[in-house]
């Protein structure tokens, strides 16, 4: 006896069969069932995710912006920022501040040199220092009767331009003596043209441990120069009376050290009252 299709068959020793076929089809549908429930859940599980991350992303956008969020009120809006400040801006004149003065300008004019014109004002103290070479000052004179200073065609050269005053200073050094005259005008054009024209000498002066040099007949080394409204002449010689000749190096040497320091303190009268009128008040 058999059933119909889908149904139990029965084997030649009298004992049930299953029924194959149907079992591998109940199978085959539960399979299926399985599939299906686990695509579900995996794309269940994705549109989860992406919500997630999606309120993440906005919850992040919220925070950093300056208009909302647990901090908004601490931050003004752009609008509200202030666009002026009460301090005043810098402000720069297009106007240059003048140059400062020119110290030969004050010792060139008799208008603005105004310091003490002195023995010491040029030639202080009691020694002289030059690098190493040391020299010791003897006699020094100031005289306004300038051509009392000169010998030769210097006396009428210094009276013809205008000399106010001469002032005059020794100074030896192993057996060799300077004298130098400053003589004092009232302009620098003066000055300028009697160092020129200078003819004859300044007169030697001894004393005060110097002994007379450069007499009458002896060969003395003669310079002359000018520096602002001051000119200034220097003789050089042997307190033994000993020529001095073009190839005496140690005379040279000792009548510039001689003339380049007084140079130097006419040069410094200058700077002090320049100087002086840069820092005065404005009057």
């Amino acid at each position: 006896m058999s059933f119909g299709q889908g149904g139990p068959s029965w084997g030649p020793n009298g004992t049930q069969t299953p029924d194959w076929a149907a079992l591998a089809d109940e199978s085959a549908a539960r399979n299926r069932r399985k599939k299906w429930l686990l695509i579900g859940g995996g794309v269940l599980a994705t549109a989860v995710v992406g919500a997630i991350v999606a309120t993440a992303v906005v919850s992040t956008s919220n925070h950093n912006s300056p208009g909302t969020g647990k901090n908004a009120s601490e931050l003004p809006a752009p609008t509200d920022l202030p666009s002026s400040t009460a301090e005043p801006e810098p402000s720069f004149s297009s106007v240059a501040p003048p140059p400062p003065p020119d110290p030969k300008d004050y010792i060139s004019d008799v208008k603005k040199d105004r310091a003490p014109i002195t023995v010491d004002a040029f030639f202080p103290g009691k020694k002289l220092t030059m690098g190493d070479r040391g020299y010791v000052k003897g006699a020094t004179q100031q005289t306004e009767n300038c051509a009392a200073t000169t010998k030769g065609t210097l006396g009428s050269v210094l009276v013809n331009n205008g000399c106010d005053q001469v002032v005059r200073a020794t100074y030896s050094r192993d057996g060799i003596a300077v004298t130098v005259g400053l003589a004092v005008f009232e302009t620098e054009a003066q000055a300028k043209k009697a160092a020129e024209q200078a003819g004859g000498s300044i007169v030697p002066l001894s004393g005060t441990g110097v002994p007379a040099f450069c007499p009458p007949g002896s060969v003395c080394r003669r310079t002359s120069n000018s520096y602002g409204r001051y000119a200034y002449f220097a003789i050089t010689g042997y307190t033994s009376g000993k020529n001095v000749t073009t190839a005496d190096k140690n005379a040279y040497a000792i009548g510039d050290d001689l003339t380049n320091f007084t140079f130097r303190q006419i040069r410094h009268r200058g700077e002090v009252q320049a100087s002086a009128a840069a820092t005065a008040p404005a009057g």
